[in-house]
C-alpha cells in the first residue's frame, strides 16, 4: 500500500496532515514507510520522528526512474504502508514545462495514487472548481482523494465535500481545522528542524489524535492500494573496513539517509558524534563527512568548542580525507558571520570567512563538474545536485593561496549559467551542493576509494 499527499501550494499545512496521518497509522500498529518528493532533508526527518522509521528522500530530477523504483521497493517491501509527502504545489517542479522534479511527477512515474490537500479556510464550492483543475491539468496523474485543511469545522467541510464530490467525482478523505497547537514554524523558507521544535511528540500526538476523528483512515488505506509495487534495487552489503566520521547534532542533521545506507553498503562503519558537545574527533577515523545543517543558529557555540575545533583541523591538515556540504563548509571557513555583525571563529580550513545575508543566494537544482582531483572523485566527475543557501563564502585575502575552486553549471532558460561553489584543500572538500549519491554513484565510490587510500598509507607508516 502507498499514498502520496500532495498539497496545492507549499502553505497548505501537508507536513502537518502527513505527520498526523503516520502517526495515526504508527499507533494502529502499521509499520509507515516515510518519502519526500523533491531534495528537503528537514521533512523526512519529522517523518522519522512520527514513525520510528528512516524517511527518504526521492527527487526525480536528480534521481533517474529506475533508482526511484528500485529505492521504493527496497524500502517499502519492509512496510505496512508508504506515505509520500509531495512537495511545493504538486505541479512544481525544476522548470514549469516538463514538470520534472515535482510531486506530480513522482506520483505518475511510481504509479501511486495522490490525495490533495487543500485549504478549505474562505471557501466552499470554489474548492470543487479547485480540485477539478488539478485532477483535470494531467489525467495521467491519479488524483483518488482529497483532504481539507483549516475549515471553521464540520459543517464548513460537509459543504466543501458535497461541492467536491458532486463535481468532481472524487471522493473527500476528511478534514482538519484551525489549531495553532499544531502548527511547525518555519526558517528560511523551510520548517525549523525537528531536533529544534519543542514537545514535537505531543505536536505529533494532538494532530494524530485530530486524524483519528476527522479523517477516514480505512478509506485512505482502501485508496492506497492502488499503488503499483516496485522490484527492490540490487545491493551487496561489504564487511565494514573503513571508520567514518559523521557529526549529527542540532547544527548538523542534513544527510540524505540513503546516502548513508550506501556508504555503509560500501564497507564504511559511520561513527556519529557531536562537534556541539565532544571535545574531539572519534578515534581511528579514516575519512569524515560533514553534512549540512544550521551551524550560524549555533555558531557560538560551535566556536567555544575549541577542543573539537582543534582536533577537526589537525586531523584534515594531517591528510584525513574530508568531504563538507553547505553548513558543513561554513564550519570549516576561518568563521561565521551572522546577520547582526557578529563573528565567530570556526576551524579555518579555508582561510574565507563565511558570512549570513538576508536573501536566497542560490536556490535551485544545479549540475556539478569538478575542475581538479578532490576527494570524492578525479576532474571532470560530473553530477546532478541540489543548492539551498543564505549565506556567502568571502574571497580570501590572499588570493585563495593553494586552495582550488570547484566549479558548477546551471541552465536557466537558453543561458548556461556558472559560479563557483566550493573550495578544494589538503584532502578536504567543501562545497555548496547537496549530492544525493545515488544520481551518481562514483561520487560515493571516489570518497569510499580516497578513505581507504589514505587508510592503507596510514597503515604503511605505522
Amino acid at each position: 500500500m502507498r499514498i502520496m499527499l500532495a498539497g496545492t501550494s507549499s502553505d497548505v499545512g501537508k507536513t502537518t496532515v502527513v505527520l498526523g496521518i503516520m502517526r495515526a497509522l504508527r499507533n494502529r500498529g502499521l509499520k509507515v514507510q516515510g518519502y519526500k518528493a523533491g531534495p528537503d532533508y528537514i521533512d523526512t526527518a519529522f517523518h522519522t520522528f512520527a514513525t520510528g522509521v528512516s524517511s527518504r528522500n526521492l527527487d526525480t530530477w536528480m534521481l533517474d526512474e529506475n533508482i526511484i523504483k528500485g529505492l521504493m521497493g527496497k524500502h517499502s517491501s519492509q512496510a505496512d504502508i508508504a506515505i509520500m509527502e509531495g512537495v511545493m504545489g504538486m505541479y512544481d517542479g525544476a522548470d514549469v514545462k516538463s514538470l520534472v522534479g515535482s510531486s506530480a511527477h513522482l506520483a505518475k512515474m511510481t504509479d501511486t495514487p495522490v490525495i490533495l490537500v487543500i485549504n478549505g479556510a474562505g471557501v466552499a464550492a470554489s474548492a470543487a472548481a479547485m480540485v477539478l483543475g488539478f485532477k483535470m491539468f494531467d489525467p495521467h496523474v491519479n488524483v483518488a482523494g482529497v483532504i481539507v485543511n483549516k475549515v471553521s469545522g464540520k459543517g464548513h467541510y460537509d459543504l466543501i465535500k458535497e461541492a467536491i464530490e458532486h463535481h468532481v467525482g472524487i471522493p473527500c478523505v476528511g478534514y482538519l481545522t484551525k489549531n495553532e497547537n499544531i502548527s511547525l514554524k518555519s526558517r528560511h523558507l523551510g520548517l525549523i528542524p525537528s531536533v529544534e521544535v519543542d514537545a514535537l511528540d505531543e505536536k505529533i500526538d494532538e494532530v494524530s489524535k485530530m486524524i483519528e476523528s476527522t479523517v477516514d483512515l480505512d478509506l485512505l488505506m482502501k485508496l492506497a492500494t492502488q499503488a503499483k509495487d516496485h522490484p527492490a534495487i540490487e545491493s551487496t552489503v561489504k564487511d565494514k573496513i573503513l571508520k567514518i566520521g559523521l557529526p549529527l547534532d542540532n547544527a548538523f542533521n542534513f544527510y540524505y539517509q540513503d546516502n548513508l545506507d550506501l556508504l555503509e553498503e560500501m564497507g564504511c562503519e559511520l561513527i556519529k558524534f557531536s562537534p556541539l558537545e565532544d571535545e574531539k574527533l572519534p578515534l581511528g577515523l579514516d575519512g569524515l563527512y560533514i553534512g549540512g545543517g544550521f551551524p550560524e543558529v549555533f555558531s557560538k557555540d560551535l566556536s567555544n568548542n575549541k577542543s573539537m575545533i582543534t582536533s577537526i583541523k589537525d586531523s584534515i591538515e594531517a591528510g584525513l580525507p574530508t568531504y563538507a556540504e553547505c553548513g558543513g563548509l561554513m564550519y570549516l571557513t576561518a568563521y561565521i558571520e551572522n546577520l547582526d555583525g557578529q563573528k565567530f571563529d570556526m576551524v579555518g580550513i579555508f582561510e574565507n570567512g563565511s558570512k549570513m545575508t538576508k536573501r536566497l543566494q542560490r536556490f535551485g537544482y544545479v549540475e556539478v563538474v569538478q575542475n581538479a582531483p578532490t576527494p570524492i572523485g578525479n576532474k571532470g566527475l560530473e553530477f546532478k545536485a541540489h543548492e539551498f543557501h543564505r549565506s556567502v563564502v568571502l574571497e580570501s585575502p590572499n588570493d585563495l593561496g593553494p586552495i582550488q575552486k570547484y566549479d558548477i553549471k546551471k541552465q536557466k532558460k537558453t543561458d548556461l549559467l556558472s559560479w563557483h561553489c566550493g573550495y578544494m584543500k589538503y584532502n578536504c572538500l567543501g562545497a555548496y551542493p547537496h549530492i544525493h549519491f545515488y544520481s551518481n554513484k562514483q561520487v560515493a565510490k571516489g570518497f569510499v576509494n580516497t578513505c581507504m587510500t589514505y587508510k592503507m598509507e596510514k597503515n604503511n607508516e605505522a
